[in-house]
């Protein structure tokens, strides 16, 4: 979900594995599902282009299944699973969104001032799951795992 072009990446690890070789891909579920979606139009907003535009489509219905057999995988096994996020604090739920997360370049360019403002809106988006100091953001994945002959 974080490739350009995940099929082209999908297609490239099963070209590497060897016979009987089995690779596993695991994606976010539908955007829904997911607690942080919000950050990407807070982001978006202050920015000039799509900064994640395709990250939840892989885990819409039964696409990443599809893509993989179109890449040439067989006996594939597809799971959704539910978890939630736990982060104990305000800055937890932060670093983690934004040094480390999926628009983590577009912030580090951002100067002090829309940092501070992203990090307020994020944190509003995220206030449903906060108890206390504590957040647990609910979240859906998909994890696929596939052979080749």
């Amino acid at each position: 979900m974080y490739c350009p072009d995940p099929m082209m990446a999908m297609r490239e690890a099963a070209r590497t594995l060897s016979v009987a070789g089995r690779a596993v891909f695991a994606v976010w579920g539908s955007r829904r599902a997911c607690g942080w979606a919000e950050i990407f139009p807070i982001v978006d907003a202050r920015v000039n282009s799509d900064v994640c535009p395709m990250f939840f489509r892989l885990g819409t219905g039964p696409t990443l299944e599809a893509e993989m057999a179109a890449c040439g995988f067989k006996d594939i096994i597809c799971r959704r699973i539910e978890a939630d996020l736990p982060y104990r604090s305000d800055r937890d739920a932060l670093d983690a969104a934004f040094l480390g997360g999926p628009v983590a370049l577009a912030y580090a360019r951002f100067d002090d001032e829309t940092k501070r403002a992203v990090e307020a809106d994020y944190l509003d988006s995220i206030a449903p799951f906060k108890t206390g100091s504590e957040y647990k953001i609910p979240g859906e994945f998909v994890i696929s795992a596939g052979t080749i002959d």
